[in-house]
């Protein structure tokens, strides 16, 4: 990175201005280029408190180091672009690392990791309106459904609010829908086939017009059952990464697989890219790039 942390500091403290000005003339490219693919890479999991790599619960906390990771999986050929908080964003504005770059703002947050209130998840990041004044290029929402947590409820009616913002702007939103329960107190997800192609019907019915919902799915956890799930809608989705558990090979495989299906479109993965085992990021998105 040209600017360096105390740079950044510098900047927020004595130009706050500057980050909307960086915004304003940041070179902008279609969603979708001339294939039709994604591969976007995420980085909006600090703000949820979700700062785990593996074995070091600290990891995503290092904001320097991050930057630098993200910095370089942008500049990886491929790389359609990123998926943040505002801090991140307007950080990565700010070192020049959005120009011809996708850019998804994420918006809601509120369900903190681990806490009591998890599934109320409220929208605590990016509002349509931010998206549209920063000229960014899309929005990302979380909505996992637990039919035994109230909180739920909440969630379902400000997301399909949130979906009805986005399209008056005529912007596309990410739709990332789980069914979950709690398993001794943790959110847990379920992959099965069942459960995922259910999220994905409730996903897919919310708000006033789905033209601009994208859906952002998770692999099943038989690959095989994807192809079946993912009949269950029409709109475009994406793949999320999720936790590889070490298995990075298993993880390439199952993608490649599901990206073969006709709806699917891309990926959106983060801390596997940002953090593989080897600790060679550029290998890592290099090799995710070629699944598409």
């Amino acid at each position: 990175m040209s600017i360096t942390i105390p740079d950044l500091v510098t900047v927020r403290a004595q130009h706050p201005e500057a980050i909307a000005e960086a915004a304003a003339r940041r070179e902008r490219r279609p969603l979708t280029g001339d294939s039709g693919r994604l591969m976007i890479i995420a980085a909006d999991h600090p703000a949820r408190g979700a700062l785990a790599v593996g074995g070091d619960r600290l990891a995503m906390a290092h904001r320097g180091d991050l930057l630098e990771r993200l910095v370089l999986a942008l500049s990886r050929p491929g790389v359609d672009g990123v998926l943040g908080t505002a801090d991140i964003l307007e950080d990565l504005l700010l070192l020049g690392a959005l120009e011809h770059k996708v850019v998804i703002g994420s918006m809601n947050r509120g369900g903190l990791a681990g806490a009591a209130f998890e599934l109320d998840d409220r929208f605590t990041g990016h509002r349509a309106e931010d998206l549209a004044r920063m000229r960014f290029d899309a929005g990302k929402l979380l909505l996992r459904i637990d039919y035994a947590d109230p909180g739920s409820l909440a969630t379902l009616h400000s997301t399909a609010r949130a979906i009805d913002a986005m399209a008056a702007h005529r912007l596309p939103v990410f739709v990332e829908p789980f069914r979950s329960r709690r398993i001794d107190g943790k959110v847990t997800n379920d992959l099965g086939p069942e459960a995922v192609a259910t999220s994905i019907a409730i996903a897919s019915g919310l708000g006033g017009t789905s033209a601009y919902t994208w859906l952002k799915v998770p692999v099943t956890a038989d690959p095989r059952d994807m192809a079946r799930v993912m009949e269950t809608s029409t709109l475009p989705a994406v793949l999320l990464g999720g936790e590889v558990h070490g298995d990075q090979e298993g993880a390439y495989e199952k993608w490649r697989t599901a990206l073969r299906l006709p709806t699917v479109r891309g990926l959106v993965v983060g801390r596997s890219l940002l953090y593989p085992a080897d600790g060679d990021v550029a290998k890592a998105v290099d090799t995710a790039v070629s699944l598409l």
